[in-house]
């Protein structure tokens, strides 16, 4: 029986890492810091590795004296591994460049973010990554947190296998952040993985006095050049490693993967390639387009380093007559970013020697500082490949008034996919618990029941005191959706922070007839007269139920001082209107009708009933009595 977890993508990936390593160098860096958090309280728990050992956690002074640890660690023959990301990643880069050089196993986890240019940004994107191209390091690429769960122990099995170190990245926050449900990956399996001939092998290259070896000498140009092409029969066989190390994996698990995946239309001409999570917006995208007999594809890049031709080749299909390559970073200057030159350069060699003709190529650029990715942009993207002259290299995502690169994108567009969910919204302040008493109704429903589950969290850069909005979905089917809940998609809006009805669009994401649910100090006869007029005006129109609450007042009564996550948690459930079961004979049972049990606590949720007017006219609660009292 196949276990499953309600967690996010960093301890996916962490618990990976600890079970496979001795010793985990750390330095904090947003959005990777929670991965070197969860491995810094397994050990100070006790918590053993595979080899029933504790990991040994070093928290230095920057990412750079981390990669000095690394290195130092890995040439002493221990396991070892880091997590990091932009400007931390950059640090390494010099320590990547001698570990990649010495053929020396290991695996460091990257929650991909954008580099500070401009200006600073905590957002993720796959700049930093990139800039790591001439490392030496392989490059894994995950696209939600159960592939960055797997490919954690894929990635460890291959580096021991082929001596080439790895960056195993997946987009920070959409990836690292993002709550899913997933299947768990035991020890036992992980085990299954690591081969203990290859573990010792590493440990048998360490530098010690009892078997002295010359490494890390200075060459002069008499012998560099030859030394340095040495390699190449290493990256040679990498791709083969890996896809053996993805193979073995899958018959353990059940999971299967390739180097590069493609999904869609056998027949398929047009064809967006990409890699990151921006991946599973395409895929579905693509399945509700090729419902409609559309003839379009996508090609998930898995293994970006060392780049496999061949494999690309043999997953594309022959039909293709246009391509898209997407690139989530931006090098200025440049006729093309990197993955669109990888792909273009193996396309033209393919087509100059006669392998298969060369279909048209364009690039484009989208997501940058975890900008949206929607399907609809998605379907701009399919639209300029079917146009007689695309654009040669474009933006999506954005207005670009100024060069005029950006395409037009229906922002009404929905997939199938996305209407069969359940979409929630939660709008928050930074540390007032929003964040996690969603996180626990996540997990509450991904452990307790047979939905998909899936949690994102939009977070300002000021973090703490500053706004929160939280995105849930629920369904019965995987859950591709790695964008924003969509405007007019969310059958429950909650607002925690009274003051927030002044300041933001709270109900832009609401969908008729759907719920809002409001904390306010207000009596229940005063509500609608502190709504703003537009405010009210959305919920006339969508025809909201409002349910209202005064949560910090039910917390001081509780002796909770200002902690309302649960109280508001607590609510949602009756207000929603979701709260029923089955009894034994298959009847439906509303729980909002039964009185509650001895021990139970009421909450006061009033419901507010709205009557419709004509157009100009102010509308008030048909009712403001109060309502009856919610058993939560």
């Amino acid at each position: 029986m196949t276990t499953t977890l309600t967690i996010d993508g960093n301890e996916a990936v962490a618990r990976m890492a600890y079970l496979g390593n001795e010793v985990i160098a750390i330095y904090p860096i947003t959005p990777a810091s929670s991965m070197g958090e969860w491995a810094d309280e397994w050990a100070s728990q006790g918590r053993p590795n595979l080899w029933g050992a504790v990991p040994k956690i070093i928290e230095m002074q920057s990412e750079g004296g981390a990669a000095g640890a690394l290195h130092g660690a890995l040439t002493s023959g221990a396991l070892a591994t880091s997590f990091t990301a932009s400007q931390g990643l950059l640090l390494m880069i010099p320590n990547l460049y001698k570990i990649a050089g010495e053929l020396t196993p290991f695996v460091l986890h990257v929650a991909a973010r954008t580099l500070a240019t401009h200006a600073l940004s905590i957002f993720g994107d796959q700049s930093d990554v990139m800039a790591c191209r001439a490392t030496g390091c392989a490059m894994l690429a995950a696209n939600s947190p159960q592939e960055a769960q797997d490919f954690a122990v894929i990635a460890q099995a291959a580096t021991l296998a082929g001596r080439i170190p790895v960056i195993h990245f997946f987009d920070g926050f959409r990836t690292s952040h993002e709550v899913a449900k997933i299947a768990a990956v035991d020890a036992e399996t992980v085990r299954a993985m690591i081969d203990d001939d290859l573990v010792a092998a590493h440990r048998a290259r360490a530098l010690s006095p009892e078997h002295p070896v010359l490494r890390g000498t200075s060459q002069n140009p008499d012998v560099f050049f030859q030394s340095r092409e040495r390699a190449n029969p290493y990256y040679d066989a990498f791709p083969g490693i890996v896809q053996d190390a993805m193979d073995r994996f899958g018959e353990l698990s059940g999971r299967r993967y390739t180097l590069f995946d493609y999904v869609g239309a056998t027949d398929a001409e047009r064809v967006i390639v990409l890699m990151g999570s921006g991946a599973e917006t395409v895929h579905e995208t693509v399945e509700h387009l090729v419902a409609r007999g559309e003839k379009v594809g996508v090609l998930k890049v898995r293994l970006y380093r060392p780049f496999s031709p061949a494999a690309l080749l043999e997953a594309l299909p022959p039909t293709v007559t246009s391509i898209a390559v997407l690139d989530r970073c931006k090098e200025p200057g440049a006729d093309g970013e990197p993955l669109y030159k990888d792909v273009l350069g193996a396309l033209a060699q393919a087509s100059a020697d006669g392998q298969r003709s060369m279909p048209r190529v364009i690039g484009g650029r989208y997501g940058l500082a975890s900008k949206e990715f929607t399907p609809a942009m998605v379907k701009a993207v399919f639209d300029e490949l079917a146009a007689a002259t695309p654009k040669r290299q474009f933006t999506v995502g954005i207005h670009d008034d100024l060069t005029h690169l950006s395409l037009p994108w229906d922002t009404a567009f929905r997939t199938d996919a996305s209407r069969q969910l359940q979409h929630a919204v939660f709008w928050g302040l930074g540390a007032d618990g929003t964040v996690s008493a969603n996180k626990n109704s996540i997990k509450i429903l991904g452990e307790a029941t047979d939905l998909q589950a899936q949690g994102y969290f939009v977070y300002d850069s000021k973090k703490s005191g500053a706004v929160t909005v939280s995105h849930l979905r629920f369904g019965p089917a995987p859950i591709r959706s790695t964008y924003l809940v969509e405007p007019g998609m969310a059958g429950f809006v909650a607002c925690h922070q009274p003051m927030f009805v002044d300041r933001y669009e709270l109900l832009e994401h609401a969908a008729p007839d759907g719920v809002f649910l409001l904390n306010t100090p207000a009596s229940p006869d005063q509500v609608w007269d502190t709504l703003p007029q537009t405010l009210r005006a959305q919920m006339r129109e969508k025809h909201l139920q409002l349910w209202t609450i005064d949560a910090y007042a039910v917390a001081a009564e509780a002796g909770m001082g200002r902690r309302i996550n649960t109280i508001m948690q607590t609510c949602r459930h009756p207000a929603e209107g979701r709260g029923d079961r089955r009894d034994q004979a298959g009847g439906r049972q509303d729980l909002r009708q039964e009185e509650p049990p001895a021990g139970r606590v009421e909450l006061p949720c009033h419901r507010h009933d709205l009557v419709q007017t004509a157009p100009g006219c102010d509308s008030r609660p048909a009712s403001l009595k109060r309502g009856a009292r919610t058993a939560c």
